[in-house]
């Protein structure tokens, strides 16, 4: 049984005084899910953020959160009757206080407070952490405060604004790991605002790619990857190079590649344009089809080869490690996608 919606945004429109920098903006997030708004800067993402959390009012459209409307034209619900919490980039804890006071500071008036705060400094793997102040504390850990600080009041969703990025590479993937864990298990839905596809990823259920202030597609991160809905997702999300194809049937393409077989999500004819993952290129030693290596990055149980096709075409390939090529090699390869994500030919 699928949960019940809990945040609704139907052809919205906000942005900053009289200037729209999000445009028919619908999407809908189920109570206990985690949502990401993906883009590069300046696509919008923020700006709905801040418009969730009344920070901004809407010029179109509605905002609507567990059925009550919270912003329309002309009217937006305080921040702070919102039921909504949220992390900050620069995390914004007051240096002055505890990490058990900064827990604290929105729920002072709570009949179980030391409690809570117990509880939240466990959740966040702080619980011998707590009388220390921030500037004593590392990066990962204090955001862990924050996050405690923002669920503590047990708010009907979580928003947090680029949360990782003041954070190393490393730290980034298990801290995002981390919140995701403790999201789910406090069953908190959020809203994640990102610029980094692994981060989104490893977070979020539901994914939204922004371009230039519209949603291209909200879908699972499965979806975005393997059927993106537009060229621009296919291009965005994940590598991959397009390879020209000219439709045979509805499951056949041909391509220098040879003919491509496999399930298209469209019914597109003529000339084609077919997407290839560095996943879809298998090493293939006796294949008939050849690529020159141009170079190579080496992964681990894996190495990433960028090839060139004889009409000049470049893929991306993902072959085991233990195919030790290099620049100028010539390497047979053999596609394996079973699902063809083909867009008309640009």
């Amino acid at each position: 049984m699928s949960e019940p919606m809990l945040l609704q945004l139907r052809d919205l429109a906000c942005g900053y005084q009289d200037q729209r920098v999000v445009q028919n903006l619908n999407l809908y997030l189920n109570a206990g899910d985690i949502g990401c708004l993906l883009g590069s800067s300046g696509c919008g993402k923020t700006t709905t953020l801040r418009a969730i959390a009344g920070f901004e009012p809407v010029h179109a459209g509605e905002i609507s959160l567990a059925g009550d409307v919270i912003s329309r034209p002309g009217f937006t619900l305080a921040p702070e009757k919102r039921r909504i919490g949220m992390v900050f980039q620069d995390y914004a804890l007051f240096p002055h206080l505890t990490v058990a006071d900064n827990i604290a500071f929105g729920i002072r008036h709570h009949p179980r407070l030391a409690q809570v705060v117990e509880e939240m400094l466990a959740l966040v793997n702080l619980g011998a952490l707590g009388k220390r102040h921030p500037h004593e504390l590392s990066g990962g850990q204090q955001q862990r405060v924050a996050l405690a600080r923002a669920l503590a009041p047990e708010p009907q969703l979580l928003l947090l604004d680029e949360p990782f990025s003041n954070l190393d590479g490393e730290l980034r993937r298990r801290l995002s790991h981390e919140v995701r864990d403790i999201l789910k298990a406090r069953g908190t839905s959020a809203i994640l605002v990102t610029h980094d596809q692994e981060e989104a990823f490893a977070v979020s259920d539901q994914v939204g790619v922004f371009k230039e202030g519209r949603l291209e597609q909200w879908d699972t991160p499965y979806n975005l990857y393997h059927r993106p809905a537009t060229r621009y997702v296919a291009s965005f999300v994940g590598q991959g190079y397009f390879i020209r194809g000219q439709m045979m049937d509805g499951e056949s393409v041909q391509t220098e590649l040879g003919v491509l077989r496999g399930t298209c999500a469209r019914d597109p004819v003529g000339t084609v344009d077919v997407l290839l993952r560095p996943d879809d290129i298998m090493y293939a030693p006796d294949s008939p089809v050849k690529a020159r290596v141009i170079s190579k990055t080496f992964q681990g149980a894996a190495t990433l080869y960028r090839l060139q096709l004889p009409s000049g075409t470049p893929l991306e390939a993902l072959f085991p490690s233990q195919a030790d090529l290099h620049a100028g090699d010539d390497v047979g390869i053999r596609v394996t996608a079973q699902n063809l994500v083909l867009f008309p030919a640009s």
